[in-house]
């Protein structure tokens, strides 16, 4: 007979918004198996996602230098037996960690089901219906260890107290603040630059803008942004992982496209409305607990392909803007409803 679990090992390297989504789960977990002791094994970067979880502990993966390659794997393996690890819930799936549990031999393994048949055929037309979510899938794999978990009340952290470095940052707390991050990985899943800048324009008039964004060429975007408008801050690359998250958690909402910072927000408990292009919230990347109705979608009249695929990273040239069906006014009217 299968013994419960006292310590399990929860593997999801990367990336940034799949990292994030494991965050309401296993705070569902923490709180309904308080006796359990949960192990994520990640990317040293994503470590402050989990700062607030109780029982829950970070051992970072270097897959760059001492944990790469079968070697480094190996060498990591025997790295996480010393921890005393019962079970691994590897809730990733990919070559990388069927190589680590394969070291991990005579400890009990059970991996993510990622629906890829359903996908394809959601993307190819043949079942355009909502599939289970990310969320879920990760709360199956507890389940197939013997731990059922409830995702339907949440609970989330307060508003965290912003350090002096961020208030100066902000200027001015006065007014009510909303998040904005225009990018994705994908060209098809941004909402246009120009259409962007009129909701920020409009948006920045009653309330503080924050953006949000990262790597070079986005944060001179957002610098230019930033210098056109007033009450517009550009917070990307001036801050810490940590302080965005505590910036984030004092948001009234944050706008996004279909990304890893609609995530950060969801699992802090903040309101998101997202924004998805050629991707669609049915793929199951939705973000956590939040109305069917804070999701602005593309016009599937003028683009009936969509989803074009669960990532959006291909698409047929002419839909590369599918986003501009949607227009300024219907963004800048749901994030003032939402406010």
């Amino acid at each position: 007979m299968f013994k419960q679990p006292k310590h399990i090992l929860v593997i999801r390297l990367s990336a940034m918004g799949d990292v994030a989504m494991t965050v309401p789960v296993l705070r569902a977990f923490s709180q309904q198996y308080s006796e359990v002791k949960l192990t994520v094994l990640t990317r040293v970067f994503f470590a402050p996602f989990f700062r607030d979880l109780p029982n829950v502990s970070v051992y970072s993966a270097n897959l760059k230098a001492e944990h790469k390659g079968v070697l480094g794997l190996y060498k990591l393996s025997k790295e996480l037996r010393n921890l005393g690890i019962d079970a691994v819930a590897d809730l990733h799936n990919v070559l990388r960690t069927k190589i680590l549990k394969s070291f991990l031999f005579g400890i009990k393994t059970v991996q993510i089901d990622k629906g890829r048949a359903e996908k394809k055929a959601l993307i190819s037309g043949e079942n355009f219906q909502q599939l289970k979510t990310t969320h879920q899938r990760y709360a199956d794999v507890f389940e197939a260890l013997g731990f059922k978990l409830d995702l339907m009340n949440p609970t989330f952290p307060k508003k965290r107290n912003l350090n002096d470095k961020v208030i100066s940052l902000l200027v001015d707390n006065s007014i009510k603040q909303i998040g904005i991050a225009p990018f994705a990985a994908h060209e098809g899943k941004m909402y246009p630059l120009d259409f962007m800048k009129v909701v920020i324009k409009t948006l920045s008039k009653d309330y503080k803008v924050i953006l949000f964004g990262g790597g070079q060429k986005e944060i001179e975007i957002l610098n230019g942004i930033e210098a056109s408008f007033e009450n517009v801050v550009n917070v990307a690359g001036k801050l810490s992982l940590d302080e965005e998250l505590d910036v984030i958690s004092n948001l009234e909402i944050m706008l996004s496209m279909d990304s890893g910072n609609a995530h950060l927000a969801a699992m802090l408990g903040v309101k998101v409305a997202t924004i998805w292009g050629v991707t669609h919230p049915y793929a199951g990347f939705a973000p956590f607990n939040q109305p069917e109705g804070y999701a602005l979608l593309s016009d599937r009249n003028q683009f009936p392909q969509i989803p074009t695929s669960v990532y959006g990273n291909k698409y047929p040239e002419n839909y590369k803007e599918a986003s501009r069906s949607i227009s300024p006014k219907t963004v800048i009217n749901k994030i003032k409803s939402l406010v």
